[in-house]
Formats: structure tokens, C-alpha cells, sequence
């Protein structure tokens, strides 16, 4: 007849209980690229020399900006405005483009990017050089549906 035998039985480890996962660390975009009817704009918050850099093409003109040409407005419902001077006549007018850009969040690594779609506004500035002879609505808006992407990039020097 046998006897059972008590025996030490070493627990099984068991796999930690899931905790909260570390909150992703996002980067902001330093290169967007867009398109719509015609138009291709390409913009650096800060690229070569540490400027903003903007490049602005349609059918009639391809022109280049930087550092004080571009004007930027952050605001906190929308995303940031960007624009620049396409036109300046001092006795007529002017002609402005402007893009949203809206907040993104890309992974924090090279190369990483995402789709965007926006809006990029031209106007047109009436002025003259006798204020008394401007009437009524002083800007003219076209409203250019835009696509492209965001992208964290390695910027050249």
C-alpha cells in the first residue's frame, strides 16, 4: 500500500496585471504639402537658417517666401493661419493667400506623416489712394479646397 506524500509545488508565475500604458509622446509637423485647383503650396515653420519657408505656385506665378514675408496667426479653435503677399499694388491693392493648418499630432520619428485636408483662402484687397472713394465690401475671398500631407522631416541646414 503506498502513502501519498505531501509535496511542495512552487506556484506558477503569473504574467503582472496590465497597468496603464504610457500616454504616446506626439510631434507637431515641420514640412506640409498641398494641393487643390491648381494651386501647390509647400511650408517649413522652420526650415533652412531656422526662417519659416514658403513656396506658393498656380498658372500664373511660382514665388518663394521667407522669415518676415510669411505671416502666421495661431488660433486655438481653428489651427494656424499662414499667409503671405502674391500681389502688392500701392495705388489698387493687394492679393494675399492664406492656408489653415490644422493641428496634427505625427509619431515622434522621422519620416512619420499624415493626411490633411484644408482650406487655402485668396483674396483680393481693394484700396485706393483717396480712402473717400471705397465703398462697401473692401476684400473679395476664394475659398480653394486643399489636400496633401503633414510630415516630420529632417530639415537641411
Amino acid at each position: 500500500m503506498q502513502v501519498a506524500q505531501d509535496t511542495a509545488v512552487a506556484p506558477v508565475p503569473q504574467p503582472p496585471a496590465p497597468g496603464p500604458q504610457p500616454l504616446p509622446i506626439f510631434a507637431k509637423p515641420n514640412l506640409y504639402e498641398l494641393s487643390g485647383h491648381g494651386i501647390d503650396i509647400t511650408f517649413l515653420p522652420v526650415g533652412a537658417g531656422g526662417l519659416a519657408h514658403f513656396s506658393y505656385q498656380d498658372a500664373h506665378r511660382s514665388m518663394q517666401f521667407s522669415g518676415n514675408q510669411i505671416r502666421t496667426i495661431e488660433v486655438p479653435d481653428l489651427g494656424t493661419f499662414v499667409s503671405v503677399t502674391l500681389v502688392l499694388t500701392p495705388d489698387s491693392g493687394s492679393t494675399t493667400f492664406s492656408v489653415l493648418l490644422p493641428h496634427v499630432n505625427l509619431d515622434n520619428q522621422r519620416g512619420s506623416s499624415a493626411p490633411v485636408h484644408t482650406d487655402g483662402i485668396t483674396t483680393h484687397h481693394r484700396f485706393a489712394l483717396s480712402p473717400q472713394l471705397l465703398r462697401g465690401q473692401l476684400e473679395r475671398y476664394h475659398v480653394t479646397p486643399m489636400h496633401g500631407t503633414a510630415s516630420l522631416v529632417i530639415i537641411p541646414l
